[in-house]
């Protein structure tokens, strides 16, 4: 699904849930709308449920059962979108212009049948074509879809409505996917934790990817991936102040305007995950994909993973690995059921730091920097992931905020630092060729 010049006038608004929690907000959301609209735009905006309305249908269903049937999960939790979608276009009429709210499957997202984690694979857009030529702004239900194998209505999980403000994006070629939350922007680090947190004017869609596996909740996983490879250009901002926001888009494009930026853009952390050991797993071929196969098709999404070298006569091994905290009983039984291994362990104490930087690529000594400063602050590291661009550490849960804040003064990234200097030694000068 490639930008369509023809349709450059279009943009699509995604408003998260802090931004329709109440009255007041869900008009200023349609303010915003309206105000696009009259500047000449064609306008889609994609809406979350209100505030904390999809915790509390998840509370109510659990009320009932211990372990709601998926299907009607995704029935009870599609409501909330809708919700917030209808009560917007009714203050849209009242501000004197024409709206419709539809729900994922009349506005044309087809999904797989992956019930409460589905995932889009298809955006029949000829409704919101249709209403868009009648000069009515369109308003779809975050979040969910339909399958064509099932016809039933599914959800896209927690941040989904983001994935489908870009799938919609992409398919009718618009500008920008604006995204509305309740912060300026994408920041150098969690500014709760660190106040002096610079506010990013740009990243790549490569750096943006890995922030958001390593925490960052600005933006979905997915709605990231969805937007790379479909070339959509996406601006995360502000839904209470004025003002830019940061873009996501493009490595040459990032490239281009930031000459100077650092190497390191960004320390992001998580204190949601879990980790689960195998230990004594047998030395076979064929162990391995057994045990991440059955996590798979369990739904279980696993992140960083390190086995021993096979000790003793038996040639066995610990086997460790992490995932969300929500999926651990879900993947504590899945690996118990394999006979794969002399016994399970848990451990929910932990969490995550990770340091994301598309120039890491080019810098040597970033890891031995990221330890030496661990080190020094009394932090232990359980576990260790790298990409190219991204080193992550598993540490105690509670020593992830020491562990940001030193990491964000090692390597100079606050909004008082004009341009950092290499904390690894690199001569981080520009060339200057006459």
């Amino acid at each position: 699904m490639s930008t369509d010049a023809g349709n450059s006038d279009i943009v699509v608004m995604k408003f998260g849930g802090t931004s329709v929690a109440g009255p007041e907000q869900i008009k200023r959301a349609a303010g915003r709308i309206v105000a696009a609209r009259e500047a000449g735009r064609r306008v889609i905006a994609v809406l979350s449920a209100r505030g904390k309305t999809t915790d509390d249908l998840v509370a109510q269903a659990l009320e009932i059962s211990e372990r709601p049937d998926s299907r009607e999960m995704d029935m009870l939790l599609s409501t909330g979108e809708r919700i917030s979608c209808a009560l917007c276009a009714m203050a849209i009429h009242d501000m004197g212009h024409k709206a419709i709210s539809l729900t994922g499957s009349q506005a044309g997202i087809v999904t797989d049948s992956s019930h409460t984690r589905a995932k889009i694979i298809d955006v029949r857009a000829d409704r919101i074509e249709q209403t868009l030529g009648e000069d009515r702004i369109v308003l779809v239900a975050g979040f969910q879809g339909v399958s064509t194998e099932s016809r039933d209505v599914t959800t896209l999980g927690r941040g989904g409505s983001d994935t489908t403000a870009v799938a919609l994006a992409a398919a009718l070629g618009a500008t920008v996917c604006e995204i509305y939350t309740d912060v300026a922007g994408v920041f150098s680090a969690d500014p709760r934790i660190v106040p002096n947190a610079r506010k990013l004017p740009m990243v790549s869609y490569e750096e943006m990817l890995e922030m958001s596996a390593s925490g960052a909740k600005v933006l979905q996983l997915r709605s990231v991936e969805y937007a790379r490879n479909h070339g959509v250009r996406v601006h995360c901002r502000s839904s209470f102040e004025d003002g830019p926001g940061t873009l996501v888009v493009s490595e040459q494009e990032t490239e281009q305007e930031n000459m100077e930026q650092p190497f390191v853009t960004a320390v992001t952390h998580s204190d949601g995950e879990a980790r689960v050991t195998l230990n004594g797993v047998r030395d076979e071929p064929g162990v391995a994909g057994r045990i991440f196969t059955a996590l798979a098709d369990a739904g279980v999404n696993v992140d960083v993973i390190i086995q021993n070298e096979p000790l003793g006569d038996e040639k066995l091994a610990d086997l460790s690995f992490t995932v969300d905290r929500s999926d651990l009983a879900t993947a504590a039984e899945t690996v118990s059921g394999l006979d794969v291994s002399r016994g399970v362990r848990t451990d929910e104490r932990i969490g995550k730091v990770s340091i994301v930087g598309a120039g890491m690529r080019s810098h040597p000594g970033v890891a031995a920097r990221v330890f030496e400063v661990l080190g020094a602050e009394g932090i232990n590291i359980e576990m260790i992931s790298t990409s190219p661009i991204k080193i992550s550490c598993v540490i105690s849960a509670d020593r992830v905020p020491d562990a940001v804040k030193a990491l964000h003064q090692a390597f100079e990234l606050g909004a008082d630092a004009v341009r950092p200097e290499d904390p690894t030694g690199a001569d981080h000068r520009p060339t200057v060729r006459g």
